[in-house]
């Protein structure tokens, strides 16, 4: 009763201070002072009290940090016998010596090792320095032959995060290489067979103020694949390379400086606005639609920073840092950049801007850095909104987006929390050490680097507790390593594996009332619980008591995590699918345990004003990862609801000259209206990104006809070079030629015919030619063929015996059966020798083609008094064994007649395979994800994509794996291409360059 009564004024006793001694009663201070000499006066003690003696600190305990330098190891350099010209050094740093081995590796070139000896240096300065800070480095090769190079560190744990900072940040880590193609003819002079000056001076300049190595390359062997005979043919691409070497932010600022020095060399006026970084993208608009109509309007050029803050520090010796603030402009006038920068400063200042932050863990951050910048531009650049986030290792977990709508600013945080959900982090524990247990530092050290390189997954230690994070696969690998050590399973111990996964999933993945978690922890003996992160994702918190147990149930939650694909359906068509009552889709979710959800432009809100919203992907189709094998079957079921020409949404990459895209932009109106008329979307990309490819999106059979209708606006040109003599040149200058040949060839096969004599042409025993220029749209190509046989039937007709010097297009063999007549003996079966005329292209080869591009280059590297240094020093070096810079290196069925000269025109169908009509392009893999072996069953996402078969007909340098991961979007093609010649498409032109085949002959129709 006594112990009731206490418990039912534990409340009103708390509220006491005396009763707990926070104060003290109020004759407490006389009972004091009636005690001889037991205490002090008040006054003594307050003053004794003045000046307390400083309370001991307590030292944090030291912590190990293992993680990988980004280092690109598998970054090759170019070609030796490309470099026409490089900056100093450049060539030093990318080419071993000639007296290396063949089998040297790529990670054995000079700048790999120069990067590898500062970061040891580095290390050793921290070492050696009077903080207290150990670190090293360790340099590991896999047996897949994949050099890794893994830091330790041990120290305080500020000291640790801020050691690992300085070592991101202050190397150049994450190398990479793009490439801008040029005219040869505004680098080198043709006739004199040297490089420009003037060329030479500004690369040696941009490479000293961004900090890159640039190398200047001559034209690229490009292996073409024939689509019916499977012959592969050696093409020459006429524009040369620039290629920039360094990291990712230099390499885009001396990117921008190149393409703007290409355009003052084509005679265009350059200036520059300022214009607040995080109103870049703000103002171009969702895919940069607002700057492509200031640019159709005043046929300017401009080229904006990167969309995202600068990702490290990193800055090269001597080299400026870059002005994001800056825009350039390029135009033919001053007043229309002026203009283009009156419209620019307009848009940003009338446009309203809302900005949002949102938290995510400081690893993920760091992982998005290093793996995944790409998909990062992509998504701004689609949604209009910048990104604003700290340096690498930064260890601040938070993320600013900026946009001018909320709606894109939430869809670009969506789209970067998904990336983030790909990456892991785990905890074991080891509650109570055993004897055995206890190992020095150094050799806990070595243990946890070696499972660090295997995984590569970062490792933190700190007391008995080891947390993992990376990529999934990568932290799986990393818990299945330590499970296999006695050292972290002898005693008891506990793991937890953190998953993080959109809001919107959560109670797909628990089940009605938890009852699919509740099954999983009743079967694995795993604990599972729910942590809400943040507005936008939450974690899950898997725990278990032993490693077997944690696997069992992580593969079990990670079997009903949503595999999800979306895809296109005009919104025509969603109440046919739905059926009266939803009857028609219920029946097709029961049956395949799918569940589908459809939007229209208004449950789409502010997406749907848009023109751009009739592409998105409007149906979501959702199941269990088990039960991934069904989301093929579900979508097709759905397709077969709809007209065969909207059935499949697809995308084809459309290859033009880059310098052409510009001329493209005047006529955007007409481009539009095709837009309108065939229900596709063509995305032709900006300025800096200097790439051909033009992205037509659009459904699968209307896609031909608007790819048709596009290349009809991209004019070519052929050359048919000729022997000179009277008789020709007579014929040429006839009536017959001018007025009946060259109107009939205009007329049925859209060829204008030009003749003119080119003094650089020349016979094989140096005597006159005469040309004849073939123009011709792009979409018209296949008709040129037609026009040179009809040629040459005119020329026989007229007693003329014409051999063509160059440019000759060669029928293709009619009799399949042709190469086995060799093998037999026969009187009747009369072997055939092919003897074709020179042409821009062969199907057999008999020598290596790097020796034939030697002596090409040789006019012109050999010739130059300023290259002469650089042409014997070039004899001194070599590229690694392992380097796939040259494709056909090493090979001897190539020939030197396959190879033309660099002074000679530009084939008109270099660009694709002219049998290639499926139209369907699939995802490649850009996962990330170092996955180091299978260790645990992937997680059978899929994306709707049906396993293929590997064409025989394509080339394959190495065999990649690729993960079934959930991509938005599905490339599987619905319609089956029929096994023959035909791709089953309707044929829209005689185009060989196009892509889209002419009417065949024989038994291919």
């Amino acid at each position: 009763m006594n112990k009731f009564s206490n418990m039912r004024t534990w409340s009103e006793r708390m509220m006491n201070p005396a009763s707990l001694g926070f104060g003290r009663p109020n004759n407490m201070q006389n009972n004091m002072q009636n005690m001889g000499g037991g205490m002090p006066p008040m006054t003594n003690l307050n003053k004794s009290m003045s000046n307390p003696p400083p309370p001991p600190q307590r030292e944090d305990p030291p912590i190990f940090y293992i993680f990988n330098v980004p280092f690109s190891a598998k970054l090759a350099g170019p070609d030796v016998e490309d470099i026409l010209h490089a900056n100093r050094n450049a060539v030093m740093r990318w080419t071993h010596p000639v007296e290396a081995p063949n089998d040297v590796p790529i990670w054995d070139l000079p700048v790999h090792a120069q990067n590898l000896a500062t970061l040891r240096r580095t290390c050793d300065a921290l070492t050696t320095g009077p903080l207290p800070i150990d670190a090293q480095v360790t340099t590991t090769v896999s047996d897949k032959k994949e050099h890794t190079t893994t830091v330790q560190l041990s120290g305080s744990p500020d000291l640790v995060l801020k050691s690992r900072e300085t070592i991101l940040n202050d190397l150049p880590h994450s190398l990479q290489c793009t490439t801008i193609d040029i005219a040869g003819n505004l680098v080198c002079d043709m006739a004199r067979g040297e490089i420009k000056h003037e060329v030479t001076e500004w690369l040696d300049f941009i490479s000293a103020v961004t900090g890159v190595d640039i190398f200047l390359l001559g034209p690229k062997l490009t292996p073409i694949i024939e689509g019916i005979s499977s012959e592969i043919e050696m093409r020459v691409d006429q524009r040369w390379r620039v290629a920039i070497y360094g990291d990712i932010d230099s390499i885009e600022h001396a990117k921008t400086r190149v393409l703007i020095e290409i355009d003052k060399m084509l005679g265009r006026y350059v200036d520059t606005v300022t214009l607040e970084n995080h109103m870049h993208m703000i103002a171009c608009g969702r895919n940069k639609k607002n700057i492509k109509l200031i640019e159709s309007s005043t046929s300017t050029a401009i080229y904006f920073p990167p969309p995202h803050a600068q990702i490290t520090r990193f800055l090269a010796p001597n080299a400026a840092p870059r002005n994001t603030d800056e825009v350039y402009i390029t135009g033919e006038n001053p007043g229309n950049i002026s203009v283009a920068k009156q419209r620019l400063l307009h848009m940003a200042n009338s446009t309203r801007v809302f900005l949002k932050d949102v938290h995510i863990s400081s690893a993920k951050v760091d992982s998005i850095l290093v793996n995944h910048v790409p998909k990062i531009r992509k998504i701004l650049e689609a949604n209009g909104t910048f990104l604003n986030w700290n340096p690498l290792a930064s260890q601040r977990g938070s993320l600013r987006v900026q946009g001018s709508d909320s709606g894109l600013v939430d869809k670009t945080i969506k789209d970067i929390m998904s990336i983030a959900g790909q990456f892991y982090s785990a905890t074991w524990w080891i509650q109570h050490m055993v004897p055995a247990q206890h190992a020095n530092n150094m050799e806990l050290r070595n243990t946890l680097g070696n499972i660090c390189a295997t995984s590569k997954a970062e490792i933190i230690y700190e007391k008995t507790t080891f947390t993992l994070y990376g990529f999934d696969d990568n932290v799986k690998l990393g818990l299945k390593l330590m499970s296999e050590l006695p050292f972290f399973t002898t005693g008891q111990y506990q793991i937890k594996v953190k998953i993080e996964l959109a809001n919107e999933h959560k109670e797909f993945v628990s089940g009605k009332k938890n009852g699919k978690i509740n099954k999983i922890m009743g079967q694995s003996n795993v604990q599972i619980m729910f942590d809400g992160f943040n507005e936008y994702n939450f974690n899950i918190d898997v725990n278990a008591g032993s490693y077997s147990q944690l696997k069992h149930g992580l593969d079990l939650v990670e079997a009903e995590m949503p595999a999800s694909i979306s895809f296109h359906v005009p919104d025509q068509y969603h109440k046919r699918i739905i059926g009266i009552g939803g009857q028609h889709i219920q029946r097709i979710m029961k049956k395949h345990s799918v569940f589908v959800k459809f939007s229209n432009a208004m449950d789409r809100g502010g997406l749907g004003r848009e023109d751009d919203d009739v592409k998105v992907e409007n149906v979501i189709c959702r199941t269990p990862a088990r039960n991934a094998q069904n989301l093929d079957l579900v979508k097709n079921e759905i397709l077969d609801m709809v007209d065969q020409a909207d059935s499949e949404l697809t995308t084809q990459k459309v290859e033009v000259d880059r310098l052409y895209h510009r001329q493209l932009l005047t006529r955007l109106h007409e481009i539009e209206e095709l837009e309108k008329t065939w229900n596709c979307k063509c995305n032709i990309p900006s300025s800096e990104h200097a790439s051909d490819e033009i992205i037509v999106k659009g459904p699968e059979w209307h896609i031909p006809h608007f790819v048709d209708s596009l290349l009809g606006m991209v004019p070519d040109n052929h050359e048919l070079v000729l022997p000179h003599s009277v008789e020709l040149v007579k014929f040429l200058e006839s009536a017959t030629f001018t007025n009946d040949i060259k109107q009939k060839v205009k007329s049925q096969w859209e060829v204008a015919l030009s003749v003119h004599h080119n003094p650089e042409e020349r016979t094989e025993d140096d005597g006159p030619t005469v040309t004849i220029l073939c123009t011709f749209t792009r979409n018209n190509a296949g008709a040129v063929r037609d026009a040179q046989d009809y040629l040459q039937s005119q020329f026989a007709s007229a007693n003329l015996d014409i051999t063509f010097v160059k440019g000759c297009i060669p029928r293709p063999d009619s009799n399949t059966f042709s190469d086995s007549y060799p093998f037999f003996n026969s009187k009747v079966l009369q072997p055939v020798v092919n003897n074709p005329p020179e042409s821009p292209a062969r199907s057999t080869f008999g020598e290596e083609p790097q020796q034939n591009r030697s002596t090409n280059f040789a006019q012109f590297s050999r010739k130059l008094s300023s290259m002469s240094s650089l042409s014997s020093f070039l004899d001194r070096r070599k590229n690694s064994s392992q380097s796939t810079a040259s494709l056909f290196r090493g090979s001897t069925n190539v020939s030197k007649t396959s190879l033309i000269s660099i002074e000679s025109t530009r084939s008109f169908n270099l660009e694709r395979n002219p049998w290639n009509d499926s139209g369907v392009n699939l995802p490649d893999d850009d996962s990330g994800a170092n996955n180091g072996g299978n260790i645990w069953a992937p997680r059978p996402f899929s994306n709707g994509s049906s396993s293929h078969a590997p064409d025989p007909t394509k080339l394959s340098v190495s065999n990649t794996h690729t993960n079934n991961v959930a991509t938005p979007g599905d490339m599987t093609p619905r319609h089956n291409t029929r096994p023959s010649g035909d791709s089953g498409r309707p044929s829209t032109s005689h185009s060989a360059n196009s892509g889209y085949p002419g009417p065949l002959s024989g038994p291919f129709r």
